[in-house]
């Protein structure tokens, strides 16, 4: 299971961007940004509207989206463009950005995400309170199957681990690490989750992929997702036959809620030499019946609140 991500702190910028904002008003987005400065004074702060309305604030963590989106880093001109900001403004957001290390600066000015961002993400992760809650069961697995267990979360188009256990007797380390994340199209995770999502948030996830090919096996098509989460439903688990990375493959099943829509998924992982494929039937069974423990073992109203990550935008 591959987790070498370009940029690893775009894995983690949701958990920190989500807590900066308040939470009693929509949160700030380029699509609805006023302008350049409009009803900000001096001190950042927004002079109409909302008293718990930051304009300053809300500015940075827009940067921070944008950067976190982008597949490149950006130069000023084009943050200034696609924010509609005075160069000025946004230089000011910038400096101060790199100064505490959240952004910093690539060659020819241009600007990423920094690495402090992928540090708070795994402490954020770290703090999960349904992590501790759900271990003993992963645990539990791990010593049943011998091979890797994994605990992940949906968070638009990729899959967030926020859980790992190794089994005692490992005989190969699967490279993942808890806060990294993986394309959901691509990891068994992924489609578990996505299999047992409401209809619409299913099409405005698939929508909203951009597929790359990471081996011969991968899905590079709404098409042939859609056709592999047809196969999730019917048999409740998924299978990622060495889609991420050859050499290794990973079996998945959902966490549900009352409704049955999936709030989490938990995956097993090994090297596809010994998880071959006549023996994803059995450790299927394993997985599925471990995810039906987790599903009644905690409150679901507690599960959702925690576990699920913001709706697809």
């Amino acid at each position: 299971m591959k987790t070498t991500l370009p940029n690893p702190a775009r894995n983690t910028l949701t958990k920190v961007a989500t807590a900066a904002r308040p939470q009693t008003r929509p949160a700030f987005s380029r699509k609805n940004h006023p302008g350049p400065d409009r009803n900000a004074d001096h001190d950042g702060a927004e002079t109409t509207g909302s008293p718990y309305k930051l304009e300053g604030l809300d500015r940075v963590v827009a940067i921070l989206d944008l950067l976190g989106e982008s597949d490149n880093s950006l130069s000023l001109a084009e943050i200034c463009r696609q924010m509609s900001l005075r160069k000025s403004t946004a230089h000011r957001a910038l400096m101060a950005l790199e100064r505490t290390g959240l952004i910093e600066r690539a060659p020819s000015h241009r600007y990423r995400l920094g690495l402090k961002l992928y540090d708070m993400g795994n402490r954020a992760v770290e703090q999960i309170d349904l992590r501790a809650r759900i271990h003993p069961y992963l645990r539990k697995l791990a010593l049943r199957v011998g091979h890797t267990v994994h605990l992940g979360v949906l968070h638009k188009t990729r899959v967030v681990y926020i859980d790992k256990i190794e089994p005692i007797n490992r005989h190969v380390c699967i490279s993942s690490r808890t806060g990294t994340s993986n394309p959901v199209y691509s990891t068994s995770l992924g489609k578990a989750i996505l299999a047992f999502l409401p209809p619409e948030e299913v099409a405005k996830t698939v929508d909203a992929i951009q597929f790359v090919s990471f081996t011969s096996k991968t899905l590079t098509s709404p098409d042939e997702l859609m056709g592999a989460l047809e196969r999730v439903r019917r048999r409740g688990f998924s299978v990622d036959d060495e889609e991420m990375e050859l050499g290794t493959r990973c079996v998945g099943a959902p966490v549900f809620d009352l409704a049955r829509v999936a709030i989490a998924a938990v995956s097993v992982s090994g090297p596809a030499s010994r998880l071959t494929a006549h023996c994803v039937p059995v450790i299927a069974e394993h997985l599925i019946r471990c995810c039906q423990e987790i599903s009644l073992g905690f409150p679901t109203q507690d599960a959702k609140q925690v576990l699920r990550t913001q709706p697809v935008r």
